[in-house]
């Protein structure tokens, strides 16, 4: 069964993520023909927009499939892993600046990968089960795939917050956060996609939207936008001890589970990337900690922990965000000598 539907429907160019299984996690080879297929399209007049959307009821896509950058970068290969994501940010590139309309249907899980894919087009469309989230401080990694800049245009610290947590949105903080445009219930999401097909119209979105259940960033706002509107991760990671709240609690026991050099990294990253003014800018910044991090970072170990062994008890290089030296983060996100990130292709 192949991992991945590409064709044209009626006045769309569809893409289907078929590895329900894996939760739609993209393999290498999905990038490049969903790449492929967008360029494709990019010059075909029948094609009016374009549609991406994931197989099975969990998830549009969980992220990335990283068994092969485990496998190769614990034998010392780190290149596969740097041009895995360069040719990724290329495609999250090319799907935010197409010349046409992308719907996205970002149902379930839509995590780090899927962000970059479902995150970056005209139309993202969420329903009751959507639960976005960039969980990359998790396994060693930090928020990439232009996730980043979507978190640094987030209302007031909630970049920061989500970065260090990986907390979870439901479709009502998506909306809040600037990863979606539109709640559409899930049972009207075959008539919205028919409509596409047959006019090539995303007009016909507005008549489907309809108001998302409550969200909980709306009830942790305040207390986010004070503590992490701190100096960097020390300060933030004290005022949540001084606060002593349930609340607060909760966010740091989120935080003591990520890699602290992710965790320190990532608030950096956030708040360096309120200045980059396109998502071109933002992948190249965040290219280079991911270039660097299977091996300088957590990342091999944060596979290992989660996804290899699942054991839960990853050997951190820090034992707590606060105390990663500020040198460590500048380090990780020094600029490249000679493999900076190329995006160069036509707009």
């Amino acid at each position: 069964m192949p991992e991945i539907f590409i064709r044209r429907d009626g006045f769309a160019g569809r893409v289907t993520l078929n590895r329900p299984e894996a939760l739609n996690a993209l393999t290498y080879e999905m990038c490049l023909a969903i790449e492929k297929a967008f360029d494709a399209w990019r010059e075909d007049p029948e094609v009016r927009l374009a549609i991406i959307e994931g197989e099975g009821e969990r998830a549009f896509c969980s992220g990335g499939d990283i068994a092969e950058m485990y496998r190769t970068g614990t034998a010392g290969d780190y290149e596969y892993g740097r041009r895995f994501w360069s040719d990724e940010y290329r495609l999250n590139a090319k799907i935010s600046e197409w010349p046409k309309p992308v719907v996205s249907f970002l149902h379930g899980y839509t995590m780090g990968g899927g962000v970059g894919v479902g995150c970056h087009g005209t139309h993202r469309i969420v329903c009751e089960n959507s639960r976005i989230a960039m969980p990359e401080c998790g396994i060693g990694l930090v928020p990439d795939v232009g996730g980043s800049l979507i978190l640094a245009r987030a209302p007031g610290r909630l970049g920061e917050y989500l970065a260090s947590t990986a907390a979870h949105m439901g479709p009502a903080d998506a909306l809040l956060a600037g990863f979606a445009d539109v709640f559409v219930p899930r049972e009207n999401w075959l008539g919205i996609k028919r409509n596409l097909t047959e006019s090539g119209d995303t007009g016909r979105i507005a008549q489907f939207a309809a108001h998302a259940p409550p969200g909980r960033l709306d009830k942790v706002r305040e207390c986010v936008d004070d503590i992490f509107a701190k100096k960097d991760i020390g300060e933030i990671v004290e005022a949540l001890k001084y606060r002593s709240t349930e609340t607060c609690a909760r966010i740091l026991e989120s935080i003591r589970r990520n890699s602290p050099l992710s965790v320190a990294v990532a608030v950096a990253l956030v708040r360096l990337q309120r200045s980059s003014s396109t998502l071109r800018e933002a992948l190249r910044l965040e290219y280079r900690f991911t270039s660097r991090a299977a091996e300088h970072g957590d990342f091999l170990e944060g596979i290992r922990a989660k996804i290899i062994d699942k054991d839960g008890t990853p050997k951190w290089r820090h034992r707590a965000a606060e105390e990663v030296p500020a040198e460590d983060v500048a380090r990780m996100l020094a600029p490249l000598s000679d493999s900076s990130l190329e995006l160069e292709f036509e707009r």
